[in-house]
């Protein structure tokens, strides 16, 4: 038995097997611009990098190894269908980022990236103030995910490029 849990556990580190938020990448520190430091998104985005890899997160780009430029990161709400009295019944929430990653010199390390990430909710004029709860709730996980699949390709981009 103890040799069967030992085959197991050098399986899953032969086929890449990492926990879940869990990075590697090779800068030993990175620079964020084109967000506000004190956004939610940078300090998720911050925190994230520090607490699932050996990165440090730097605000001086001169002093960072790399840096992660973001390029456009915009959210969007649109109708999606009406009732027959002409009311809202459904809204598409849309975030959409832009980033790239370049070395201290500005050299390109991983060219221009797009993360879009969409979800659907449902409206009811009759529950105004929960339907707005369920919005805000819908926007943060919609930035959790967008951070996760961030951290995902920064760690596959960074394989690629050094191999």
């Amino acid at each position: 038995m103890r040799a069967f849990a030992l085959l197991f556990v050098f399986v899953l580190s032969a086929c890449g097997f990492q926990l879940r938020g869990s990075y590697s990448l090779p800068w030993e520190t990175l620079a964020i611009s084109g967000l506000p430091e004190n956004s939610e998104l940078y300090f998720q985005i911050k925190r994230s990098i520090e607490s699932g890899s050996l990165t440090k997160v730097v605000t001086d780009a001169k002093q960072a190894k790399a840096s992660l430029v973001v390029l456009r990161n915009d959210q969007h709400k649109s109708i999606l269908s009406l009732s027959a009295k002409g009311l809202v019944r459904e809204f598409q929430l849309t975030r959409s980022f832009l980033y790239r990653v370049q070395d201290a010199q500005g050299k390109e390390i991983q060219p221009a990236s797009q993360i879009v990430l969409q979800r659907e909710m449902t409206f009811d004029d009759e529950r105004v103030f929960a339907k707005e709860a369920e919005e805000a709730i819908i926007w943060r996980e919609m930035q959790t995910d967008l951070v996760q699949q961030l951290l995902r390709r920064l760690a596959a981009g960074s394989r690629a490029s050094q191999g």
